[in-house]
């Protein structure tokens, strides 16, 4: 990595995410000049610790971007479209984790495994993909790059934590209260997650299908260039605290050999093949929570359709979903030198 040293701040610093983003940094040795944690008024004077030093929290503000190289989104979407145009004028990037910009023709969606050739034409802004279209694409693009996969048929099974630290705080006191006999309480999420399960709650269009569905929909075809797959999603949140878990029918053209494709996923960058069929052991999220690699395993052929591979995944949603693939994408900047944008041009 270059020596160049950059001016951080991280917007949203207090949250799940960023204080993984915070990890990371430290984790990955990124080359940070300085590091500024901004979050809303309420989490103001908050102390978290960097590299043996204890930075505080600041309320974020119109003058909080000056002197800053990169900028680290994931206080959400409206706080990402209120500070987008202060953030690009100070001249640093946005790389954001919310889904503001995500299908903006004008800003890369990056995947660093899958179109890492992106990030040279941000204008300011580098969005990263939703957590669960992360965890599919690393899976299914090393065999689309191989034989384009014509259509997609996914389930979800997410976690409390694609909801945030609160979320999950949420199951743990819901999970004592129903083994205490006490009726359990739902704040965060629209109902009780311990020991139950239900459909994503983001709104619904006119077709039945969520918002979390259709990020999975757009942006796969964004990231991967191929808006002609035919992609049909549905979420779930499931009584799990960290890591996401999904199913993927894969429909091909022709047959795809199924050891052939064992053996790609097997060497795919941020994938670990995890299979024991005498064990019937596969992917779970409870051993992709803090790993880095999506969890890919119990790949099969479909026994309804000659040209269908199956195959089930795990992956973190804090760290590959999220966090992880910000920092990624930074590290890319980094090695290309291409930090400052190349023209200001952000519509919000």
């Amino acid at each position: 990595m270059s020596e160049q040293k950059i001016r951080i701040a991280i917007l949203g610093a207090t949250g799940a995410v960023g204080t993984e983003l915070i990890s990371l940094l430290e984790e990955r040795n990124f080359p940070v000049a300085s590091l500024k944690l901004l979050a809303s008024p309420r989490s103001a004077g908050q102390k978290i610790p960097f590299r043996g030093a204890s930075l505080i929290v600041e309320a974020v503000e119109e003058n909080s971007f000056r002197d800053i190289d990169l900028v680290l989104a994931s206080a959400g979407g409206s706080t990402s479209k209120k500070w987008a145009t202060a953030i690009v004028k100070a001249g640093a990037v946005m790389i954001d984790n919310s889904s503001a910009f995500r299908m903006d023709l004008s800003v890369p969606l990056v995947v660093p495994e899958i179109n890492p050739e992106a990030i040279t034409q941000h204008q300011g802004i580098i969005a990263n993909p939703n957590c669960t279209t992360i965890l599919m694409g690393i899976a299914v693009y090393p065999l689309h790059q191989i034989q384009p996969v014509e259509r997609i048929i996914v389930a979800t099974y997410q976690s409390a934590s694609g909801a945030g630290a609160r979320a999950m705080e949420e199951v743990k006191v819901q999970s004592r209260a129903i083994l205490e006999g006490k009726e359990p309480q739902a704040e965060i999420l629209p109902y009780p997650l311990a020991f139950n399960l239900f459909p994503h709650n983001s709104p619904l269009n006119d077709r039945g299908y969520c918002q979390e569905e259709m990020k999975m929909v757009n942006e796969t075809r964004k990231i991967f260039s191929a808006p002609r797959i035919r992609i049909s999603a549905t979420c779930v949140r499931v009584p799990v605290l960290r890591a996401h878990s999904e199913t993927i029918n894969l429909e091909f053209n022709a047959p795809f050999d199924l050891e052939k494709a064992q053996n790609i996923l097997s060497t795919a960058p941020g994938v670990r093949l995890v299979e024991d069929w005498q064990r019937n052991y596969f992917p779970m999220p409870i051993e992709a929570s803090g790993q880095d690699d999506v969890l890919v395993g119990r790949i099969r052929q479909d026994i309804s359709h000659p040209n269908c591979l199956e195959l089930w995944l795990s992956g973190d949603q804090i760290r590959k979903g999220a966090a992880l693939n910000a920092i990624q994408i930074a590290e890319l900047l980094v090695e290309k030198k291409c930090l400052k944008p190349q023209k200001i041009a952000v519509s919000v």
